[in-house]
């Protein structure tokens, strides 16, 4: 009888061996060399001080790089659209593939940029109205803000065949509210901030950011011949007024030049009016502020919609009714709907929306403008998009999704990092909280210092390695704060009475003054409107939010703080020459390079080559600038100090300038000492920003600094020299209120305001205050559970 054999295992497939990310020789920023195996359709979690190199390896070289390569696949016409992505400096990047970037960056500054238009969700509902919105009045485009109605009569000429059919009239009806043009509000500009009646052009009258005499802007009304530049403005004609305030866009000569003439108000809307303030310089934004009251539109009351689409409903629900809706409760109202014709765009609808909700963000609405968004709240509605996916084998990217989650949501964001990487993907996350990093297949710790004491590879494995390490995560990966046995005692209060601003109920709190307070809840449970509605900057306050440093290639730490002045000041004092010498901006710029330190070579349809300037080197200074000397350093080799070596070089001795070296002192206390004063602004992180932020602040004269989560982006160890500085600043005799979810700033705090019990409208009131103590032993709150858990009580 035959014996039974079994067929043997097939060997494994040649394409299946390919289950790394294979970099090499990665020297992106201040990485050194690094060389990592990163495991595909797994979750890897990059960890690591600040500064110390975790986005210069994840965004910047394997996101770059992907990026870059799947831009190649393009014709050379497409690329000349694209955005020009140079080579990481990395010797071999191997098994890459399509990365989806899920950063924090801010969402569009366009003032009709909201929640609804970032995603899916308010196309999907405009097609839903116009399919089963009673009256019926168009097709999607009637019912979205942004698209206006259009009445046009003329003979236009249309071919079908053989025969040609003239029409008389076209039409388009659009959502959008004519009177405020779909922005909700409407602005009334103050004359007086914009001119001085009583002065002519010639002598400067105008007022406005931009338009000082002599520039372009000013050029354009006074060599106009429709202003007599010498007459005082209160003198004008009204055809003068009105061609210098209203004249329609008309294309003429002015000086020579053949430029597109416009009235003083429209150019003001459109150059400034039509931008979302945030995303403004803070010059043109005080401006703004101080010369335009913005109010709610009368005609669609701030819908942004024209009455048509206010008009057309389903189910007494019109489309404004709808977005105005908290997401959680638009979802409820979506799943009740059945209507078989239109059941395909139902289920994708609510999938959409009830993401929302599994993302923690079910308190949104969807006309909430996308521009007020935190970076935490801005990067989970990117993250919504690509929960229903279809897509697999890709690599997402996460820049800390925990920013900005209450402990209590943070283990709902795990499990969606966990399905992400279960349908097939690779999910790359940098993060600093334990207990995402406690999630990890897989955990890269970069270090040991930041800077340019980082850039290294310091451990590659498993958590359970990492807690055993001996690297500075995994020092601290166990870390907990304890609470202070002792606190201090209010030297006063400040009352908030009625605040009602968003979702908070009517609150009344006092917020005790002298000490160190925190207010915490849930995400979207009314803290940031709590803190900065009812204490607003100004006199005697210090507010420092989480609005992003804005700044060139050519921004650094030196020019932003201000400390690159009293440098220059020095070096022009000490050689007997102009301040302006020693600016890479002005008039000590290479002239080759124009103070940049690198040429751009444009190579039209290819990507663009940039190459250090061969005649300064990449110093950015002429020559003969870099002759003149201060302590026996020259401007260039003063920029390239680190903040610690500058704080000791102008500290005494011939370089001593007692300006700098306060600056400079701030900077250290905040953990910035390893920083380059010349490095660029663009190649800082999140976490360096936020507290190059803080020093600059520190310097303003205030008794009550208010800060909104300054443990963005700091890694456990350095969350003690955070506590350490709010100490400082508290026993110097300030008040320090702090929005935080780090249950480290909470056990120290002297009092914490608890704000919930939810989100949205299930939030808004104070569920406790007292101190952290009293907060553990209660244990009443979601914050009072998770904190005694963290303090192990």
């Amino acid at each position: 009888m035959a014996k039974r054999t079994d067929p043997q295992a097939p060997a494994p497939h040649a394409a299946d061996r390919h289950d790394l990310i294979r970099v090499h020789g990665a020297r992106e920023n201040n990485l050194k060399d690094v060389d990592v195996e990163l495991p595909k359709r797994r979750l890897t979690v990059f960890t690591g001080v600040s500064g110390s190199g975790k986005s210069s390896l994840v965004f910047d070289t394997i996101a770059a790089e992907s990026q870059r390569l799947i831009n190649e696949t393009y014709g050379a016409f497409v690329q000349g659209f694209m955005p020009t992505l140079a080579r990481p400096e990395v010797d071999v990047l191997d098994g890459l593939t399509t990365v989806i970037t899920v950063d924090q960056q801010r969402m569009g500054a366009d003032p009709r940029s909201t929640v609804g238009t970032a995603t899916d969700a308010n196309a999907m509902l405009r097609i839903l109205f116009s399919r089963l919105g009673a009256p019926h009045i168009g097709p999607p485009s009637a019912y979205a803000f942004n698209v206006p109605s259009v009445r046009a009569s003329g003979a236009i000429t249309v071919e079908r065949g053989n025969k040609k059919a003239v029409k008389a009239t076209f039409n388009r009806t659009g959502g959008m509210c004519p009177r405020c043009e779909g922005r909700g509000a409407v602005s009334d500009i103050d004359l007086t901030q914009l001119y001085d009646d009583t002065a002519s052009l010639a002598e400067g009258a105008l007022t406005v950011p931009g338009y000082t005499a002599g520039g372009w802007n000013y050029r354009l009304y006074a060599e106009s011949g429709l202003v007599d530049p010498d007459k005082p403005i209160r003198k004008y004609t009204k055809k003068e007024l009105h061609a210098f305030l209203h004249h329609e866009p008309t294309r003429m000569k002015i000086a020579g030049i053949n430029m597109t003439y416009e009235g003083l108000l429209p150019r003001i809307q459109k150059s400034m009016l039509a931008k979302d303030k945030e995303a403004m310089q803070p010059h043109i934004r005080a401006f703004v502020e101080r010369a335009v009251t913005f109010t709610t539109c009368p005609d669609c009351d701030g819908t942004r919609l024209s009455e048509g689409a206010r008009a057309s409903k389903i189910k007494r629900i019109s489309i404004a009714d709808a977005c105005a809706m908290e997401i959680r409760d638009l979802a409820a109202w979506v799943r009740a709907l059945k209507e078989p014709t239109v059941a395909p765009l139902l289920a994708k609808l609510q999938h959409t929306l009830e993401s929302f909700v599994e993302i923690g963000l079910g308190y949104l609405s969807l006309d909430r403008p996308a521009g007020t968004l935190s970076g935490g709240e801005a990067q989970r509605v990117k993250m919504v998009r690509h929960l229903g996916s279809p897509l697999t084998d890709t690599t997402y990217v996460f820049d800390e999704p925990t920013t900005g989650l209450h402990p209590h949501d943070i283990q709902r964001m795990n499990d969606l990092l966990l399905r992400l990487r279960d349908k097939g993907n690779t999910v790359l996350v940098v993060e600093h909280k334990p207990e995402t990093i406690a999630i990890a297949d897989h955990v890269v710790d970069l270090g040991p210092g930041a800077g340019s004491d980082g850039g290294s590879l310091c451990f590659e494995g498993t958590v359970e390695e990492l807690r055993a390490s001996g690297t500075v995560t995994g020092r601290h990966f166990d870390d907990r704060a304890a609470l202070k046995e002792t606190v201090r005692e209010p030297t006063g209060v400040l009352e908030v009475r009625g605040a009602t601003a968003h979702n908070l109920k009517d609150v009344d709190v006092d917020i005790p003054l002298g000490v160190l307070t925190v207010v915490t809840g849930v995400a979207g449970s009314g803290k940031s409107s709590l803190v900065h509605g009812s204490i607003p900057a100004g006199e005697g306050v210090v507010s420092v939010d989480q609005s992003p440093i804005r700044g060139s290639r050519r921004s650094n730490p030196a020019t932003y703080t201000g400390l690159l002045d009293p440098i220059r000041k020095a070096f022009a004092k000490a050689n007997g020459v102009k301040p302006a010498l020693f600016s890479a901006n002005s008039e000590g710029a290479c002239p080759t390079c124009n103070g940049a330190g690198v040429i751009y070579t444009d190579l039209a349809m290819m990507a663009g080559v940039a190459t250090t300037c061969e005649d300064c080197d990449g110093k950015r200074f002429d020559a003969s600038v870099l002759e003149y000397h201060l302590g026996g350093r020259d401007i260039s080799e003063v920029l390239a100090m680190s903040v610690a070596e500058a704080e000791e070089f102008f500290g005494d001795g011939a370089a001593r300038t007692p300006a700098a070296h306060r600056m400079l002192g701030r900077l250290a206390d905040v953990g910035l000492g390893y920083l380059k004063l010349g490095q660029p602004l663009t190649t800082l992180s999140g976490g360096e920003r936020q507290r190059l932020k803080l020093a600059v602040h520190m310097a303003e004269k205030g008794g009550v600094y208010v800060l909104d989560e300054p443990t963005a982006g700091l890694h456990l160890a350095d969350v003690e020299q955070l506590l350490g500085l709010l100490d400082r600043l508290v026993d110097a005799g300030k008040s320090v209120i702090v929005v935080e979810h780090h249950q480290a700033v909470m056990a120290h705090a002297d009092w914490i305001i608890d704000l919930g019990p939810g989100a949205g409208h299930d939030g808004g009131t104070i569920v406790f205050e007292g101190t952290p103590e009293e907060l553990v032993a209660a244990c009443a709150t979601l914050t009072g559970e998770h904190l005694a858990a963290y303090v192990g009580d």
